[in-house]
């Protein structure tokens, strides 16, 4: 692996790291109903064009510690294919702080982009 794949690679999971929470609630928060992780997971890759895409299992720290913060609710039901699923869902606080951070996304996004503006990619 060269530097320049180090550097790229350090900073797609920068990026991923701060961004999953935010897609989080948002899957959730367009949800008709509550969803466990695998669904949560595939919704992720497909709407995020693979970049939110990754390990499955690092998905569960992020939807516990929304779920300790009061953001998200989530029970287990049983399953007739395999163990019992986690079901979340997003609380009224969860979709508040949803609407706070999609403006702060936006914003951020806007300004990094004005500064990129004109650079090539």
């Amino acid at each position: 692996m060269t530097d320049l794949d180090s550097h790229s690679r350090k900073f797609q999971k920068e990026l991923s790291t701060g961004t999953v929470s935010l897609a989080l609630l948002a899957v959730l928060g367009a949800a008709r109903e509550p969803m466990y992780g695998y669904q949560i997971a595939k919704r992720l890759e497909r709407e995020g064009e693979g970049v939110l895409s990754g390990k499955q299992s690092a998905l569960y720290p992020v939807l516990r510690n929304l779920g300790a913060a009061g953001l998200l609710d989530s029970h287990v039901e049983p399953s007739v294919t395999g163990p019992p699923r986690r079901y979340y869902r997003i609380t009224d606080s969860g979709r508040a702080v949803l609407r706070e951070w999609t403006q702060a996304w936006r914003a951020t996004r806007d300004s990094v982009d004005s500064v990129l503006q004109g650079l090539e990619p």
